[in-house]
């Protein structure tokens, strides 16, 4: 009787109309890709303005990066750029927007090499202005975050984050 059972749960679980994905480089139809491309623009306004709710409550300044997030650093990006290739160090540490830190254990690099990892979008962006000894805060939109998928661990999806990065000496 049992077994009848469970047959019968399977059975009517499998046909429930469930929506389908492609396979990982798999392909999608105008239709989907547009989908897509809308959802992705409305959750951005949507993360967007409610960092923008959130620094207006706050007492310490922020400001807007062209790569679509902001830092406590006015006037980064007139700093020298470092190229691919130099040497850098760093940690980082994750937090969401109720300041939870999300890992215990600091992120980052120790003497590693711009260009030969993959990093978060809106830190990448960061470390190539920061000096030694800098320290910021950036407060990133879940696009440049982990995105649609999280991290599959402690971040879910479409999270925006707050990312407090210490440049180190090389």
């Amino acid at each position: 009787m049992r077994k009848g059972f469970l047959i019968l749960s399977l059975a009517a679980i499998s046909c429930v109309k469930q929506q389908a994905h492609p396979p990982v480089g798999g392909v999608l139809s105008d239709k989907d890709l547009t989908v897509s491309k809308n959802r992705a623009k409305i959750l951005n306004e949507l993360e967007r303005n409610q960092i923008e709710s959130w620094i207006d409550n706050q007492s310490e300044k922020f400001f807007p990066m062209g790569l679509n997030y902001w830092t406590n650093i006015e006037n980064l990006k007139q700093k020298t750029k470092k190229k691919n290739g130099e040497p850098v160090s760093y940690s980082y540490e994750i937090y969401d927007f109720d300041m939870v830190k999300l890992y215990q254990k600091p992120f980052g690099r120790h003497q590693g090499t711009l260009g030969k990892f993959e990093e978060l979008k809106a830190v990448d962006d960061a470390i190539r202005y920061m000096r030694p000894g800098e320290e910021a805060t950036l407060l990133v939109p879940s696009v440049l975050a982990f995105g649609t998928y999280g991290d599959n661990d402690k971040i879910s999806n479409d999270i925006p984050l707050i990312i407090k990065l210490k440049m180190l000496n090389p």
